[in-house]
């Protein structure tokens, strides 16, 4: 329904931030990754979720798409709701859940409170393929899906690299040495250059 609200943050805590938009006040949860984005802003655009539910109408803001999407995703698994959800998001970044769900890494979900073993593990089942295509979705024009900057892109995150760098990273090779096809080659020279 609402797909950002921008204008000034007139209160702010790192659970919620309330935001003036021509004189109306909107109260909006957040995580903690997104109030260490805001906290030193007086004014800012959050990317917003409305929960719908009997008992009343909650508005979640979130610094980036990304949180957001990976918000949405997080909630539609069983047996986890929109509190758990801000939880995960303020205790590790999007990307990190990301690389945990890929990596099938069920202790690092598990570490976030209100996570158990069966919660982390079914998170890892539904979300592997989905947080894979929207990984490949995302990707810069530049790194074309299914080639071979991609597979060192996939390789390089696979390592623990973030993925910012690491693309920066495979794209300095690339412009360096335009011709190279070696996949080992990309990922070595890729990492020296980070």
């Amino acid at each position: 329904m609402y797909a950002y609200l921008q204008g000034k943050f007139t209160e702010k805590t790192p659970t919620q931030v309330y935001i003036d938009i021509n004189g109306v006040g909107y109260e909006v949860n957040i995580s903690l990754n997104t109030y260490s984005h805001i906290q030193n802003l007086d004014q800012g655009k959050l990317f917003t979720y409305l929960q719908i539910k009997e008992d009343g109408h909650t508005l979640f803001g979130f610094f980036d798409k990304a949180e957001k999407e990976m918000f949405v995703q997080l909630i539609g698994v069983s047996g986890v709701g929109a509190s758990t959800a801000r939880m995960m998001l303020s205790g590790l970044k999007p990307d990190e859940i990301s690389r945990a769900i890929l990596q099938s890494n069920v202790k690092l979900l598990e570490s976030i409170k209100g996570i158990g073993k069966k919660t982390a593990e079914r998170l890892v089942l539904e979300l592997k393929d989905k947080v894979g295509k929207i990984a490949t979705d995302s990707n810069t024009p530049s790194l074309q899906a299914g080639g071979l900057q991609q597979d060192g892109l996939n390789a390089l995150i696979a390592l623990g690299i973030s993925r910012s760098q690491a693309e920066t990273a495979i794209q300095k090779i690339v412009l360096s040495e335009p011709n190279i096809s070696n996949l080992e080659a990309l990922i070595k020279k890729a990492l020296k250059a980070i």
